[in-house]
């Protein structure tokens, strides 16, 4: 049958039924061994090969005794034929590892503080819901969430609202306030309750130098013309509210992070200044990104256990500041 190019009409797609009878046609070299590989009977195969030759216009394969030969269109369209075959049996494994999971993947960026406070929680939930999901956590501060978020490792990130939001879809969860936490020995609880003194004099004990929450009680303090003078740089909450409880300095950390300590008394906590240095907390996507059942559910828990997170929620009494 000779070649026919059917320049004026559009192609139609290949039938992958006729694609594997070829293929599997060219490997076994038999109409009947490749009738009983495939489970069918031979003119079943027969029938195949006539239509599929007939659909591109060429003899693929030519009989000799009871071997079969394939022609120089058939070699160049069997490798063609292979990589489909391969292409079709990846994305087949593909639907199946989805199908084994549930339908659903999930990856998580998260700083340390909230893996530690509020994702574990959260977590443990979701799967309740979704217990076939895949589920991923990427730790990191706010660049490094930015960044897995942009280069398209996570899907979700829980952390400080982005001071620029052109790229970035903020679903907010809560507002929270940076307070001072101190030792209950230290000169400001001893010299009065409701009162804190100059703050120059004092070590403070900060988060990680590399973080939005650093930048931005560097920003408030300059703001207000106040120097930082000494401090203590940490990647661990709980290592900056041991440093305060042993006296060593003043720490700078979030109500909700100091909670139980607070409620203990084995710290006191007072206000920044004149006026609070609050932080919105929220889910962070990206703009193209449109979200599933689950991301919405994940947000929904997130929002749900961080109800009691927020600036609103009781504190400690400390009506004034010093100077």
């Amino acid at each position: 049958m000779p070649c026919v190019h059917a320049l004026n009409s559009m192609p139609s797609l290949l039938d992958s039924r006729q694609l594997l009878a070829f293929a599997t046609l060219a490997r076994v070299g038999s109409f009947t061994l490749a009738a009983k590989e495939l489970g069918l009977t031979q003119s079943a195969i027969s029938h195949a090969m006539k239509a599929l030759e007939e659909e591109i216009g060429c003899r693929l394969c030519d009989r000799a005794g009871r071997r079969v030969i394939l022609t120089q269109a058939g070699e160049q369209f069997l490798q063609h034929a292979e990589k489909i075959l391969a292409e079709m049996r990846i994305a087949r494994a593909g639907i199946d590892s989805l199908n084994h999971w549930g339908h659903l993947r999930l990856r998580v960026g998260a700083s340390t503080t909230t893996c530690q406070y509020i994702l574990p929680t959260v977590l443990r939930e979701f799967k309740q819901r979704y217990p076939r999901c895949a589920l991923t956590v990427e730790p990191g501060d706010h660049g490094r969430q930015l960044e897995l978020l942009e280069s398209k490792q996570t899907d979700l990130a829980l952390m400080i609202e982005p001071l620029d939001q052109r790229d970035w879809a903020f679903v907010p969860l809560f507002e929270d306030e940076l307070r001072f936490l101190v030792a209950p020995g230290h000169r400001w609880v001893k010299n009065d309750q409701a009162v804190r003194g100059p703050i120059s004099e004092e070590t403070l004990i900060l988060y990680s130098k590399t973080s939005l929450t650093f930048r931005l009680i560097q920003d408030y303090f300059m703001a207000t013309g106040v120097s930082l003078g000494h401090f203590i740089e940490l990647g661990s909450m709980e290592a900056i509210k041991e440093l305060a409880k042993l006296g060593v300095g003043v720490g700078v950390v979030a109500h909700w992070v100091a909670r139980n300590e607070l409620a203990q008394g084995s710290l006191v906590s007072f206000p920044l200044g004149p006026q609070p240095l609050r932080r919105r907390w929220g889910v962070v996507y990206s703009r193209q990104r449109r979200l599933s059942l689950s991301d919405e559910t994940f947000v929904a828990i997130c929002r749900m256990h961080t109800a009691s997170f927020g600036s609103d929620a009781a504190q400690p009494p400390s009506a004034a500041h010093g100077s």
